[in-house]
């Protein structure tokens, strides 16, 4: 649970962006769970732009070709420091603090031939320029049939465990997925010594295929493309964490990308600024199917400029408490407008999510069975805290229609694309 720059400020973030965004997470968020700050891509570019890349980009490196911070966006990182007095001032807040790479060695190194460190060889003995990135122009491939490509990689996340990174979003590793270059990462911190979670993006078009290799190696992984503040993407990864959510847990968590809620677009790569266009209905559905599928929860919003709603939505604990403490979480229908979501938590609690993907209002009637909610007990829903009668059902009527006698009937009304979270207590 945390931040990242990207929604709000593209490949563009300061330092005094990044500690304004950490300065509120921790005196708003922290209390919730939230803790991770994320300064996304091209940080090392002195010549970042909002919409797009740098070709020929002038990016900041060491005479080992290991790409450092920009010190004029990142005053605090001249004279050789690096992040490493960002990640202190970050880390006394309370917080954890993580950065963006690419995969593979920066175009400039090969082409100045730094030495790799730790070797007797170049950064262009190592390099792969078959296997680019198709979408940013920063990088060339390693060649991992050289024994020097793992030697870049061992030094380049020594540097970043030296300047106190905890979380690393490794890029362009999963389409087309990036085997060799997934496990040459994980093994480059793990040589570390320190504990640095791994979260392997984009994830266009990944296969549930991969899971052990992805178990074996990264914190968590995305399973879909970026994600903006348009419903037609919220709606498709109903279908991805349908396949994943199954299998998210200790070992690894499926990603749905980061949350394009509140502010963004300040300096994005899409977009111009703008509060994001989801209506309320859609952003209640946007997290509830996040939590409900326990992926994890990165916010794209500029923090101190996001208005009071999206901080509260951010913030409500009883649903906070489904993403933290569920388990057994699954589809459990999905036929026509209406998606059924089921968890199960300690001393007898479960938890149903009901979703409509319709253009249109929804009043359903629910077997309370269909949500895997005993007959008796209490349903609250969670993001308004109202209960929700449970209805005994003795005959079947036109009023309880599909559901069964001797359960219970819950009537749920639904604004177009909304969704309802509920909590069952026994």
């Amino acid at each position: 649970m945390g931040w990242n720059s990207w929604d709000c400020y593209g490949t563009t973030v300061t330092e005094d962006e990044v500690l304004a965004n950490a300065r509120f997470m921790a005196e708003h968020l922290l209390p919730h769970g939230w803790d991770t700050v994320v300064v996304d891509i091209d940080w090392s570019d002195p010549t970042a732009r909002s919409h797009g890349y740098n070709a020929d980009a002038p990016l900041r490196m060491d005479d080992h070709g290991r790409l450092v911070p920009d010190p004029g966006r990142f005053p605090s990182s001249a004279d050789g420091a690096g992040f490493r007095p960002l990640a202190d001032q970050v880390h006394a807040l309370g917080l954890k603090f993580g950065i963006h790479t690419m995969r593979g060695i920066p175009r400039r190194a090969v082409a100045q031939r730094t030495p790799v460190m730790g070797t007797e060889v170049t950064a262009d003995a190592v390099a792969d320029d078959t296997n680019v990135c198709e979408w940013n122009p920063d990088m060339l491939g390693l060649d991992h049939n050289h024994p020097g490509a793992q030697a870049y990689y061992d030094s380049t996340l020594a540097l970043y465990a030296a300047w106190g990174v905890d979380f690393i979003k490794a890029d362009d590793m999963l389409w087309p997925y990036q085997a060799d270059d997934v496990a040459a990462y994980a093994r480059a911190i793990e040589r570390t010594g320190r504990p640095i979670a791994l979260s392997l993006s984009p994830g266009r078009d990944l296969s549930l295929a991969r899971l052990d290799h992805l178990r074996r190696h990264a914190t968590m992984w995305r399973i879909c493309d970026d994600l903006w503040d348009r419903w037609e993407d919220v709606e498709a990864n109903f279908a991805r964490f349908a396949r994943w959510a199954p299998h998210a847990g200790p070992d690894g968590w499926p990603d749905g990308d980061m949350l394009p809620l509140g502010r963004i677009g300040l300096r994005a790569e899409r977009g111009e600024p703008r509060d994001d266009r989801l209506t309320r209905p859609e952003r209640i559905s946007l997290l509830t199917l996040w939590v409900m599928a326990r992926s994890p929860l990165m916010v794209g919003g500029d923090l101190p400029s996001s208005d009071p709603d999206t901080i509260a939505l951010l913030t409500n604990a009883d649903v906070l408490d489904v993403h933290a403490r569920s388990r057994g979480n699954r589809e459990l229908f999905r036929e026509g407008p209406l998606v059924l979501w089921g968890a199960e938590g300690d001393d007898g609690v479960r938890w149903a999510a009901v979703f409509t993907l319709g253009d249109e209002p929804l009043a359903a009637v629910l077997d309370a069975g269909d949500l895997d909610f005993p007959a008796g007990g209490v349903v609250h829903e969670l993001w308004s805290g109202d209960r929700v009668p449970l209805e005994p059902v003795t005959t079947q009527s036109d009023a309880a229609r599909g559901v069964a006698p001797g359960s219970a009937a819950l009537r749920i009304d639904l604004p177009p694309h909304g969704a309802a979270l509920l909590r069952h207590t026994p």
